[in-house]
């Protein structure tokens, strides 16, 4: 098992975008910011570097495209720049702009970037903001405050979204400002010369690095490290990771909640921390707001942790995430009755008859049936109210869109799975979502192309999954909190990160079934800061095999006993397993003398297989969980007797994970049958 902490999962979005450019100069050199700047910029306009976004003075033309402004007033076309490779912009910031930069100097570094290829006067640009547009024209360019000094274009052109701008009035402003405008503000106006490819590019740079890399705190931290990779490189790769459709739209909500819930707080704690520095008495009010502050701070803190989690490739994935399904359940339709849907691309009569025989014969459904024929299963799906039947007939089906079951209906291949193909085509989060009470899915191979999430996630309700193929993409499958899943019999594989993700709170049985040929097999989530139940698990004769990484992977928060506890020896499998009387390996984590029984109704009794290099892993996943569990069981104690709550119902309390962990066996999983990511 691996160490806590010591080793991380690898992610489907690891992999990101792999034009990474060139290797940053190692942080923390001797030499000053000029030097490190020549160092790290070459020169700009060589023309044997294929991968310059600055083209060459010596070729004529533009190498650049051109943008029609949208609005009613014809303002003269743009530079069109801000569809720039994730490479392009790799490379420019890394060689060209900020080299091995602290973040106290970036503002410094950019000015000598824009010294050299900025152009000081001449060129005209369309200056943007949320009022309005105008067409200036630049005179001089304030490098230090990264500033152009401008000047109204003739003839004058304005568009307002508020009010009518006149002349006079935007000269007005001007002067106020000094005449000075952030670049950020400016969109170059298009010259076919190629002149002014590099000024574009430029100023493109720099608008691109203000609006979705720099934050208003970064100056402020540690300047330790060299800040192109501890911060510019990993926003840039969520950026395109995000652009590119790699990150699950549930995931990128949080990103932004967080990211103005940190900027908000980030501006009471300025306010707070001007107020202080401002005042020179020291009354009990100055020491309230200190309090005040210290509390912003610590949160601020707390929502910058996050953040950096998530712009983190490796940790972004193994953290469970809040998404709503917000799929509504139709409910029993308004006459009452069932229907069974019958899906075929072609009805053949011989089809016909054995269906007729095998499943739609009134004498062996006990009562006369309603059918429908459809030949999409997706159709055949929204159809559907509760308690419906979907049949679907031997073929392949490729369906563009998404699965969303909300009722309790029942999908049933007619046939072998392999003969049942519904392949996914199209972009979209995810293939099959289930909030439905009841749901069965038998029979049928599932193909993923083009999600972002997994194959099949389970939001709400039971599902239950029987003699099914999936081959997966992404993530396989995902049981939320609250949700369950039943996985008999089954095969999954392709799985670029996870094939079943199990998040706090969840329900999950795996009988019998083959994960393989993924990043990670299982992978038992945790939330950041959330405080949820244990899932209760089960996996009973699973083959976990020729997985990346590990075949199962818990996530769980350091606990305070992680530094001496005698539970400690159990997380490295040195405890046997308990043999239940009836020679069954039966292994529960926490309370095991309260365990009702080893196999529920889904359950068959197993007989003890031998121990071996390929089942030992059994019992360490089963030591570890109910290690944990019971370590979150008294840390949630502790919680409640803080808060008063001496007393409280086991039932309410219960923090137990149910493990059964029963003949498995792990073969050649790239990093080991188990293994734990402590934060």
């Amino acid at each position: 098992m691996a160490e806590p902490g010591s080793e991380l999962p690898e992610s489907a979005e690891a992999a990101g975008p792999q034009d990474g450019g060139q290797a940053p100069l190692p942080a923390g050199s001797s030499a000053g910011p000029q030097e490190r700047a020549e160092k790290a910029k070459p020169d700009l306009l060589q023309e044997d570097d294929p991968c310059s976004d600055y083209g060459s003075r010596d070729k004529p033309g533009t190498a650049l495209g051109r943008t029609v402004p949208d609005g009613n007033v014809l303002f003269p076309d743009i530079f069109h720049t801000d569809h720039l490779l994730f490479y392009e912009r790799f490379k420019a910031y890394q060689d060209y702009i900020l080299a091995d930069c602290k973040a106290s100097e970036v503002k410094e570094f950019t000015a000598e970037y824009l010294e050299k290829v900025l152009e000081p006067s001449g060129w005209q640009a369309v200056w943007r903001t949320n009022v309005f547009e105008v067409l200036v024209e630049v005179v001089d360019v304030e490098y230090s405050a990264l500033k152009a000094v401008v000047q109204l274009s003739e003839p004058f052109l304005c568009e307002s979204r508020v009010s009518t701008f006149t002349m006079e009035c935007m000269q007005e402003l001007l002067e106020l400002k000094e005449r000075q405008i952030p670049l950020q503000e400016l969109w170059v106006v298009y010259d076919e010369s190629g002149e002014f490819d590099q000024t574009a590019l430029a100023v493109e740079h720099v608008r691109f690095f203000y609006q979705c890399i720099w934050r208003t705190w970064d100056e402020e931290e540690e300047d330790d490290f060299d800040y192109f990779v501890r911060c510019v490189e990993p926003r840039l790769r969520l950026h395109y990771d995000i652009l590119e459709h790699r990150v699950p739209s549930g995931l990128v909500a949080d990103y932004q909640n967080l990211l103005s819930q940190c900027e908000e707080l980030y501006r009471k704690f300025l306010n707070v921390r001007n107020s202080i520095s401002s005042s020179d008495s020291d009354s009990e009010v100055e020491n309230v707001t200190m309090v005040e502050g210290l509390k912003l701070y610590e949160e601020i803190e707390h929502l910058k942790q996050k953040l950096k989690l998530i712009e983190n490739p490796l940790l972004r994935y193994v953290f469970a995430y809040q998404k709503s399904s917000g799929l509504q359940a139709k409910g029993q339709r308004p006459t009452g009755t069932k229907v069974t849907h019958v899906v075929s691309s072609i009805m053949m009569a011989s089809l016909l008859q054995s269906l007729i025989r095998d499943k739609l014969c009134p004498e062996s459904c006990g009562e006369e049936l309603e059918i429908q024929f459809h030949n999409d299963p997706l159709a055949a799906v929204n159809a559907c109210y509760e308690g419906d039947t979907v049949i679907i007939c031997p073929g392949h089906y490729v369906v563009d869109g998404v699965f969303c079951i909300a009722d309790s209906v029942e999908l049933e291949g007619y046939g072998l799975p392999d003969d049942i193909v519904i392949e996914k085509r199209g972009k979209g989060d995810n293939f099959v979502d289930c909030t439905g009470a009841n749901i069965r899915i038998s029979s049928l191979k599932l193909v993923q192309h083009d999600a972002v999430e997994g194959i099949l996630n389970v939001h709400h309700g039971k599902t239950t999954l029987e003699n099914c193929v999936l081959q997966c993409e992404t993530t396989g499958i995902t049981i939320r909190t609250s949700a369950e899943l039943l996985m008999k019999n089954s095969d999954l594989y392709g799985a670029k990160g996870a094939g079943v993700e199990i998040y706090p709170g969840s329900t999950c049985t795996l009988l019998d079934n083959g994960i393989h040929h993924c990043k990670e097999g299982i992978l038992i989530k945790n939330f950041l800061d959330e405080h949820y139940d244990m899932p209760k698990i089960t996996m009973v004769n699973n083959m976990i095999h020729n997985n990346e990484g590990y075949g199962v992977v818990l996530v769980r928060p350091t606990m305070p006993s992680d530094v001496k506890d005698p539970s400690a020896d159990r997380t490295k499998g040195n405890t046997q397993p308990t043999q239940a009387g009836d020679g069954t390996a039966c292994l529960e984590g926490f309370r095991q003398e309260q365990l009702p029984e080893c196999v529920t109704d889904e359950l068959e009794l197993y007989e003890q297989a031998e121990v071996s290099e390929q089942t030992e892993g059994n019992y360490e996943i089963a030591n570890e969980l109910g290690a944990t569990s019971a370590k979150k069981s008294q840390m949630h104690k502790k919680r409640l007797s803080e808060l008063g709550i001496t007393e409280a119902d086991d039932n309410l309390m219960s923090q137990e994970m149910f493990v059964s962990i029963v003949g498995n066996q792990f073969k050649w999983n790239g990093k080991g049958s188990f293994g734990t990511f402590v934060f």
